[in-house]
């Protein structure tokens, strides 16, 4: 089987990365209502890495529950103070969160995905503060292919308005400062793109706290090479039964905007930002079917603002992998594995 790709807080001026954000009192750890179930496991990222696909996959599993939503953000403390609107809501308190889990049958084990909890600098040390036992599954890919693959999906749900990958990345620096951060974006933080390739630093704070028993660690690539033998790794890693047949799931493709003016219009009037005028929405209903202006995120909206991915600047992921080498060579040599070779014969190219 083939792997289907997959896959905010306001700025701290001054701050070198992701801020680790003091919890709310509401947030911080306690013990859980009574009879309330913890997860047994976390996947938590990278962004864009099949992270969706794996837990589509994996919830099929009749031993497993994940709950219908994905991504809870509830132990990324960085995302806690603005985030994106959805009807399911972000829960900001520990019972809120345990309640995503009521559902789950006796003797299932129970899990969530968020695939910004290994970038977070708070997510490790939450989980493990409630849930020392957990085991966590984190996937890696290429930094090039992912930076591209995460800027497109950042343009896709309004946390970047620059459409130009090149630029973006040129803004790091003057995001850092808190200058250049787009009005209304949810996540300033994750705009430092660099941030997202700190794989060695990243995968330590979940060995220091769970040890390196607990912590599996896949390289995309692989997934997609073969997912069946991938999700068969993880369902025995989860100590559940890796016979069930489970369908290969096709899962938050990346894609483009066809037109950056009209995604923008469209969210900007479904949140309701700014004092829109007539004339902008007059102009939103003209461009748009009305299914679209009822539906917003719809299948149809997708097919009218959204495109396939235009091919990738083979110079700019040329520059990339220079850029990161080093960062590879020291995952290769952390993981006991050479992915130098791998990543960097221009492989991960893909979306």
């Amino acid at each position: 089987m083939s792997v289907p790709t997959d896959t905010g807080t306001q700025w701290s001026r001054g701050h070198g990365g992701p801020a680790a954000a003091t919890p709310l009192p509401s947030q911080r750890a306690r013990t859980p209502t009574k009879n309330a179930r913890l997860p047994d496991f976390f996947i938590v990222g990278q962004p864009k890495a099949g992270t969706t696909a794996l837990y589509e996959m994996l919830r099929r599993h009749p031993q497993i529950f994940m709950p219908a939503g994905k991504e809870p953000w509830y132990f990324a403390r960085e995302l806690h103070e603005r985030t994106p609107p959805r009807p399911e809501g972000t829960p900001t308190t520990l019972d809120r969160y345990l309640e995503l889990f009521a559902a789950a049958s006796d003797g299932q084990r129970l899990g969530e995905a968020s695939a910004l909890y290994l970038w977070s600098r708070t997510a490790a040390r939450g989980i493990a503060e409630v849930a020392p036992e957990a085991r966590i599954v984190a996937i890696l890919r290429e930094p090039a292919s992912l930076l591209r693959s995460l800027h497109l999906q950042f343009v896709e749900t309004y946390v970047e308005t620059e459409a130009d990958l090149r630029t973006a990345l040129s803004l790091e620096a003057a995001r850092r400062g808190g200058r250049q951060v787009p009005r209304h974006t949810y996540w300033p933080q994750a705009l430092l793109y660099s941030e997202h390739v700190r794989y060695v630093e990243q995968l330590r704070r979940y060995h220091d706290l769970f040890g390196r028993e607990r912590v599996l660690v896949l390289i995309y690539d692989d997934f997609r090479a073969d997912n069946d033998a991938t999700v068969r790794r993880v369902l025995r890693f989860l100590d559940v039964d890796d016979g069930v047949a489970i369908e290969a799931v096709e899962a938050n493709p990346t894609v483009s905007a066809r037109s950056q003016r009209l995604h923008e219009l469209l969210h900007a009037v479904s949140v309701g930002h700014g004092p829109f005028s007539l004339a902008v929405k007059g102009a939103v209903k003209t461009l748009t079917p009305t299914g679209l202006r009822r539906h917003a995120r719809d299948a149809a909206q997708r097919r009218v603002v959204f495109a396939e991915p235009p091919a990738p600047d083979l110079e700019l992921m040329a520059e990339l992998r220079r850029r990161f080498k080093e960062e590879v060579e020291a995952l290769s040599e952390y993981l006991g594995r050479d992915l130098v070779t791998l990543w960097g014969g221009g492989g991960g190219v893909g979306s």
